[in-house]
């Protein structure tokens, strides 16, 4: 495989009310990236009308997740945000990707059937056909890095396959065009940190989500101090003191969900918490963990107020990115065109 010149690409969906799981499980990952890579950061909205949204939340929500990520500090100024349906590349070359992928691979997709659940015939073709954009998103920009969570791994297995099909199919002619061995790299995952999976806070063993019914099981972003401390006092725990040792974590999840979010919000191992705190009650460690995300979220939820209270500003960072973005997607784009055959 040849060398290729190292890039991180990764995406958002903005489906509204962005949380603490959204934050540590991405947007921490992609500040801490941008200090050693050339990253490009997107909030990906065509995967987001894979199933029925209304127009008017959809906008709000791109404007809020792009808000996010420049509050949280990501520079949009020395690297690329921007949202992806502003970038047609992505729908064509999702479509060549259509015709790589193989229907079997998709329908292994464990997500595609956790989403469409028993009712597969009214799920829609985008939500089956997911993994080919999310590899055309990446391959676009010839990313060789991705953060993404363990929920994504498959995705981006995919992402590797389809890569790799494409490079096997038309060996011959990315060879006859200049392009060496190889057009696309297989991006490797980024899994780091010690809280890739947030769960919730009334049930250690869910993961934390928008979609639950109750708003106590997660903390938004846009929640207030008072709101944070009330939630995480809330958080389900059980009676027994918290372990000095982390494989006393093993079988409490509500525990070690805990004890991980204070890792992760503070720069630590879970080790490195449970030294701290180990052989104590919750009640001394929940008042911690209390202080610990008002200062961390607090200031990242009132400047995304801010940023979000001007839409034309987050619309005019959205606009110079996707211009940016465009021009590389171009030139990969027009590489593909030739690889594949078409006249253009």
């Amino acid at each position: 495989m040849p060398d290729f010149q190292p890039r991180v690409f990764s995406g958002v969906q903005p489906t509204g009310n962005l949380h603490l799981g959204n934050y540590l499980g991405a947007i921490t990952k992609f500040v801490e990236l941008q200090r050693t890579h050339d990253c490009i950061y997107c909030v990906v909205d065509l995967h987001a009308i894979t199933v029925a949204q209304d127009p008017r939340e959809l906008r709000a929500s791109i404007r809020e997740v792009a808000a996010a990520f420049i509050a949280a500090g990501v520079d949009p100024t020395q690297h690329i945000v921007f949202n992806q349906s502003q970038v047609a590349e992505h729908a064509e070359l999702a479509w060549v990707f259509n015709c790589v992928a193989r229907m079997g691979w998709l329908s292994r997709m464990t997500q595609f059937k956790e989403k469409a659940g028993k009712d597969r015939e009214n799920a829609s073709v985008g939500l089956f056909a997911y993994p080919c954009l999310m590899a055309a998103d990446i391959l676009l920009y010839r990313a060789t890095h991705v953060p993404v969570g363990e929920d994504q791994k498959q995705h981006l297995e995919l992402a590797r396959d389809v890569a790799q099909k494409f490079n096997l199919d038309f060996a011959e002619s990315i060879a006859a065009n200049g392009h060496g061995e190889a057009f696309f790299p297989l991006p490797e995952p980024l899994i780091q940190g010690v809280a890739t999976r947030v769960m919730s806070l009334r049930d250690g063993t869910k993961k934390m989500s928008k979609s639950d019914p109750s708003d106590n099981s997660r903390i938004n972003l846009s929640d207030d101090a008072d709101t944070i401390a009330q939630k995480v006092r809330k958080a389900k725990t059980d009676p027994d003191a918290l372990p000095s040792e982390v494989e006393g974590l093993g079988k409490r999840p509500e525990a070690d969900n805990l004890v991980g979010i204070f890792a992760a919000l503070n720069g630590q191992s879970k080790a490195d918490v449970l030294k701290a705190f180990g052989g104590g009650n919750f009640s001394t460690f929940k008042s911690a963990l209390v202080d610990l995300s008002v200062a961390k979220l607090v200031p990242i939820g009132t400047e995304m107020k801010r940023l979000t209270a001007d839409p034309s500003h987050i619309d005019g960072v959205l606009a110079n990115g996707a211009a940016r973005a465009r021009e590389i997607a171009r030139v990969t784009m027009a590489a593909v065109k030739d690889i594949v055959g078409f006249v253009s």
